[in-house]
Parts: C-alpha cells; structure tokens; sequence
C-alpha cells in the first residue's frame, strides 16, 4: 500500500506497529510531518533532537561540512528573537527570503546538522528558546510518538526528508 498525504488522515489515527512495513512507515509518517502547521512542525524538530538525544548528527556523514552554513547561522545568531523565530517559520514555509535561498542551497545532510545546531542554540538561548511551559499539540505528540517507534535509521530517513524540502532552491526553475 502505497502513502500519499490524504491516506495519511485515516492512517494518522492508527499508531505505528510491528506490523507496519518499512517501506510504508517513513513515508506515512514524513505526510503526518507534512500535514502539521509551521509552528508545530518547528516544535517537532526541536522536540526530535532534544527528546532523541544527540546521536542523529553524528549519523549524517555530511554533518562535517556544517561550516557551509556557519555564515546562516551566524546571521541568525545576530537577530533579535523574534527575527529569529521568523527566519524559522520562513525556512519551514518555503517563503523566497535570503536566507531561505541559502538554505535551499545545502546538502540534505548539512540541512539535517543545521537544524540540530539550532536546537542546541535554542537549548543555550542564543536562538529564541521553546517558550517556558511549552506544550506540544496533540498533532506534534502523535507524529513524535510515530518517529520513536521507528528504528533509528529510518527516523534519520524521515528528519531528513523533515528538512530537505525546507527553504526555497533558488537553482530551481
């Protein structure tokens, strides 16, 4: 059986199994990460590194070119907050700014350690933190929940294809 974002809706209902196939599982849950607002999808990413430990950028074998998006990072670092919650919901709305042509520029892997350096800048409260007393929406919950009961190469697969999409490709016609 094949996924698209509507098969998704009845299948959102149903938590993953062992039952569930591999080839099934990620693309089911990439549509329920798809089919979350910006905000909740920019809450999921922060929760994915912080609850999952730190173990999903050493895996990315392009982590190590993390430097290309020193210059990104940087000028988010310089922002005020709210700037920088902006940037973030841009990136993830694919909104045509600067920064998200940049983005939209970087390997899936560099991609993948970007968001991991900003959940460890928000962690240090460089980048606007999780609001105190932050709750995740049930939608954020069920597709968390979906992401841990995969095995970790597939939740690398699906944070992956999470953040590859993100951003504006400016090579793109």
């Amino acid at each position: 059986m094949t996924y698209t974002t509507e098969s998704a809706s009845t299948f959102s209902s149903t938590r993953f199994d062992s039952s569930t196939q591999f080839a099934d599982a990620v693309p089911a849950t990439i549509a329920l990460f798809k089919r979350l607002s910006v905000d909740d999808q920019l809450a999921l990413l922060w929760y994915a590194y912080t609850e999952m430990g730190r173990s999903i950028t050493p895996a990315a074998p392009g982590a190590a070119r993390l430097q290309l998006a020193e210059g990104l990072l940087n000028q988010i670092k310089a922002m005020s907050h709210a700037e920088q919650l902006q940037v973030m919901r841009d990136l993830a709305a694919n909104r045509n700014t600067a920064i998200s042509r940049a983005y939209g520029v970087l390997s899936a892997n560099t991609k993948l350690a970007f968001w991991y350096e900003l959940s460890v800048l928000m962690e240090r409260g460089i980048v606007v933190p999780m609001p105190p007393g932050y709750r995740p929406s049930p939608a954020v919950t069920e597709v968390l929940e979906a992401i841990k009961s995969l095995d970790f190469g597939q939740q690398i697969t699906v944070l992956r294809n999470a953040v590859i999409d993100m951003g504006v490709d400016p090579l793109a016609d």
